[in-house]
């Protein structure tokens, strides 16, 4: 073999002794999960600029909010809510028991509730007559 062969590899060997290799070592940003406290403003600030939902305004009227309600109100509400609860629990007797819902149509506060007859089972509609929404339940037969 030739010299410079011989040193090119000598060379290779001595060099690769000096060769250091470090851990790879993972540290997240969140200051939630360990990572570094100071990225807490940023990521905050982030957030925020990211974030496009506003706060409702005070003066905005929440149908569901007890502060916007009477008392005569929620009584209403309470028994709309009371007659519906009876309903649907006479429907579900009925129709699994030995007597037949009656059809027709029933008004019953804000609501109208037409029942009906098909070839698949019951089809009742709830109609609120304050929003216009309309609900189609269908119970079937067994």
């Amino acid at each position: 073999m030739s010299k410079a062969f011989v040193i090119a590899i000598a060379m290779i060997l001595l060099a690769g002794s000096h060769i250091y290799a470090q851990d790879f070592v993972y540290t997240p940003k969140n200051p939630a999960f360990g990572g570094n406290p100071y990225n807490y403003s940023w990521m905050l600030n982030s957030a925020e600029s990211q974030n496009t939902i506003e706060a409702p305004d005070e003066d905005s009227y929440d149908p569901y909010s007890s502060r916007n309600s009477s008392s005569v109100d929620d009584f209403a509400e309470s028994l709309n809510r009371q007659i519906l609860s009876r309903l649907s629990r006479e429907l579900v007797t009925r129709q699994f028991g030995e007597d037949a819902l009656t059809e027709g149509s029933y008004v019953l506060g804000d609501y109208q509730i037409d029942i009906g007859d098909s070839d698949a089972g019951i089809n009742i509609t709830v109609v609120d007559n304050v929003t216009g929404s309309t609900t189609t339940v269908e119970v079937p037969y067994f």
